[in-house]
């Protein structure tokens, strides 16, 4: 495989394709006859993800560079290109972001979005903007894939979310504005100091990294403006009370873009730009104790507001807030293995929210109800879709031998020794985790029928399964066999471990000094 894909150039041309081919399928969906969207989007989609799967076999596991390296000046007087690049943290994400678009067309065959054109270009868009994210390696390039993803969402949640979905898209949007704006302010800075110091004024990533040092003065000021984009994304406590709202306004395919891939671009942000270029100031004691406070805190609290939740919707969604909570454990712990665990996560939540979500859609179209009051007795009469929930769940909550499990094992286990209290206290949080989840399961589909509606509801249909098993069978996989995953991240892990390590309180200043 990997000297077929080589005979073609693979590397060369794959990255280029996935971003433009969505946009082509944007102008397609919107010139074609109402009844062809749906099956264009399809078209579009699959060929998107089969194109994409060559990334697994072509992708270097022990290089722990950037590779598939592309730079074309773009503004050169601004010094602004078009760079773009893949490694092991960006890898799954782009894999993840080409693996929903099917399913969620899918998933909505026979819905009504299925008759409007504006939807699948939408989604279209949404997939250029994600990918896009993921593969830039020059800020002002990355800060317009950034904004550009706030247009198709805002109009999927104001347009096809539900009762209150317009106070919920202008909440997510003025959330998200307003952070990216304070890191545009922030990369513009970071831009002008390396350029007066080395008379290059250049937004290249490795441009700018190779000489963080001269940002070191600026640090505070220049950190804070990406940690608040990043962290409304997250969303990091305190700043997720958009997310719920969001989350439960949206249509389903707005909620499962939502969960897998936007919330993963703020944890991802971190990794590839606020600790990497602001080691020393990322890492020292008091920044350090802040955030692996608020993970901790988001970890807890979101928790415990879902226990008390009656929207099936909401619980998952306040989850997602707990799960990312452990990915930024694992981010400030910078060991190879809560780095791993925290990429991992990423993937493993993206997969188990997608099913949930995806599943609760499911539900919704039988019952016209989220609410967990309105079921009861579902075992009985839907079991292929109580087979699904019931196992997503057990992945939600990290059983071993599901997804879950892996990323939060590595993360506790790499965090434990730099913040034994942090991790005590996050690990006992699982078993909350769990106590919802199974509360809500018990409840939804245990137990005694109160309602006879729910003998009508249908069990999981062909089209339904195809959406679903993908998702329970990389579950398992995740869970079961997690070493393909681990080791396309491991160098990549070790590449920003190698790069913030030196920078922790207490590590010798000549490490420091060689590090910059």
């Amino acid at each position: 495989m990997q000297a077929f894909l080589a005979s073609i150039h693979y590397s060369e041309w794959i990255l280029h394709t996935l971003l433009l081919l969505p946009l082509a399928g944007v102008v397609a969906v919107l010139l074609s006859p109402v009844p062809w969207a749906r099956w264009l989007a399809a078209a579009v989609a699959g060929t998107e993800l089969l194109l994409s799967l060559g990334l697994w076999w072509a992708f270097d596991a022990a290089n722990g560079e950037v590779q598939f390296r592309f730079h074309a000046d773009w503004i050169p007087q601004y010094g602004i290109g078009y760079a773009i690049g893949l490694d092991g943290i960006s890898l799954f994400m782009v894999l993840l972001s080409t693996t929903m678009m099917p399913l969620l067309v899918v998933g909505g065959w026979n819905s009504i979005q299925t008759k409007q054109r504006g939807y699948y270009a939408l989604l279209m868009a949404l997939k250029t903007g994600m990918i896009g994210v993921f593969v830039a390696l020059d800020l002002f390039l990355f800060y317009c894939f950034w904004e550009l993803l706030l247009i198709p969402m805002y109009f999927l949640i104001g347009v096809w979310g539900g009762t209150r979905r317009v106070a919920a898209a202008t909440q997510f949007v003025v959330y998200t504005f307003v952070g990216s704006l304070l890191m545009l302010v922030s990369v513009v800075a970071m831009v002008r100091v390396v350029g007066d110091a080395t008379g290059v004024y250049s937004f290249d990533y490795a441009y700018l990294l190779e000489h963080r040092a001269l940002l070191a003065p600026s640090a505070p000021w220049l950190f804070t403006g990406f940690a608040l984009a990043f962290a409304v994304k997250v969303p990091l406590f305190p700043f997720h009370t958009w997310l719920p709202d969001a989350h439960v306004e949206a249509p389903t395919a707005g909620s499962v873009d939502l969960a897998v891939i936007l919330l993963k671009m703020g944890t991802y942000g971190f990794l590839r730009f606020a600790v990497p270029f602001f080691p020393t100031f990322a890492l020292s004691e008091g920044t350090a104790t802040l955030f692996t406070s608020l993970a901790v805190a988001g970890i807890v609290v979101a928790a415990l507001v879902a226990m008390v939740q009656k929207d099936i919707k909401r619980i998952i969604a306040y989850s997602s807030v707990s799960h990312l909570g452990f990915v930024m454990l694992g981010i400030w712990a910078g060991t190879v293995e809560s780095v791993q665990g925290a990429i991992i996560i990423m993937l493993a939540h993206g997969v188990s929210s997608a099913a949930l979500f995806f599943l609760i859609g499911m539900i919704q179209e039988r019952r016209k109800s989220r609410l967990i009051s309105d079921f009861g007795g579902l075992a009985t009469y839907a079991p292929r879709l109580t087979t699904a929930f019931v196992l997503t769940s057990f992945a939600a909550i990290g059983l071993p031998g599901l997804s879950g499990f892996t990323g939060e094992f590595l993360v506790l286990l790499g965090s434990w020794g730099r913040y034994p209290i942090a991790t005590a206290i996050a690990t006992t949080v699982v078993v909350w985790s769990a106590a919802y989840l199974l509360w809500a399961i018990k409840r939804m589909f245990f137990n005694p029928l109160v309602h006879e509606e729910i003998r009508e509801v249908k069990d999981l249909d062909s089209r339904e399964l195809v959406v679903v098993v993908p998702l329970v069978l990389a579950m398992l996989w995740i869970g079961l066999y997690p070493k393909p995953f681990l080791s396309r991240t491991e160098s990549a892990a070790r590449h920003f471990v190698e790069q913030v390590a030196p920078h922790y309180p207490g590590q010798p200043a000549a490490l420091a000094e060689a590090a910059q």
